[in-house]
């Protein structure tokens, strides 16, 4: 019960940091590794947390009338082919090497977090032909990405959406969470099939993060979020120190 609780609470702060700073699966992640989660299982059953997360974030944005069904659904569909091959490579993938590689993959995320961001395009621009061709190809990365390890998928998503194909951050935001429901659908069934998810743990962090978007996104936080990127960090390279350590 205890384990379910904090799960839950992890729940609440990941889903307030992915709609307020982003990195919220590198929290749910290696707590579950730490509850005693095999870090492969660990990996599958984070995607049914992912899962509520995005849903409630796809409905919010139709309701607010920003959303282009056909366009989200022909470039999710487009993270599929690699988010099978990625999602199949991760789930037999030894717990142990899983650990060191997602400790390697937090440092490199960290980093990029780190960087400045470069500036963003403001103004909806209609992409042309060839910047479509070109978003719809990079999804194939993404979705292998996506589907092998999730954590930083947004700092390839929001490039890609951006500035290769030209929509603001809003529209941006309503594309990348439609792109995260269908690969995240897709990554679940594979690592359902191949593994033994969690599923208790799973929901509990699911109810978690649906909480926590609820929250960052109802709630003004007056010291916006830089205080909150600097206590992620900090527990973050705990993590790290842990996941290569001990």
């Amino acid at each position: 019960m205890l384990e379910l609780i904090l799960l839950t609470v992890t729940g609440i702060a990941t889903g307030f940091l992915n709609v307020m700073a982003g990195g919220g699966s590198m929290l749910s992640v290696p707590i579950m590794i730490f509850l005693g989660v095999p870090g492969t299982v660990a990996n599958g059953t984070n995607r049914i947390a992912i899962l509520p997360q995005n849903i409630s974030a796809v409905w919010a944005f139709y309701r607010k009338g920003i959303s282009n069904f056909k366009l989200s659904l022909s470039l999710g569909a487009c993270t599929i082919p690699g988010t099978l091959i990625g999602a199949s490579l991760a789930s037999h993938v030894p717990s142990d090497q899983f650990n060191s590689l997602l400790a390697i993959i937090m440092v490199i995320v960290l980093i990029i977090m780190a960087l400045p961001q470069p500036k963003a395009i403001e103004q909806n621009q209609p992409p042309s032909k060839n910047r479509l061709i070109a978003g719809h190809a990079l999804m194939l990365l993404i979705g292998f990405w996506g589907g092998f390890i999730h954590i930083g998928v947004g700092f390839l998503l929001m490039p890609a959406l951006n500035r290769v194909m030209q929509f603001d951050l809003i529209t941006t935001n309503a594309h990348k969470v439609f792109i995260v429901m269908c690969y995240t659908v897709v990554a679940l069934c594979v690592f359902a099939s191949e593994l033994e998810l969690v599923w208790k743990y799973g929901i509990a962090l699911g109810i978690g993060t649906w909480i926590g978007g609820w929250i960052a996104a109802n709630v003004q936080v007056s010291s916006g979020i830089g205080p909150i990127k600097i206590t992620l960090n900090v527990v973050i390279v705990l993590f790290i120190i842990k996941l290569l350590f001990f």
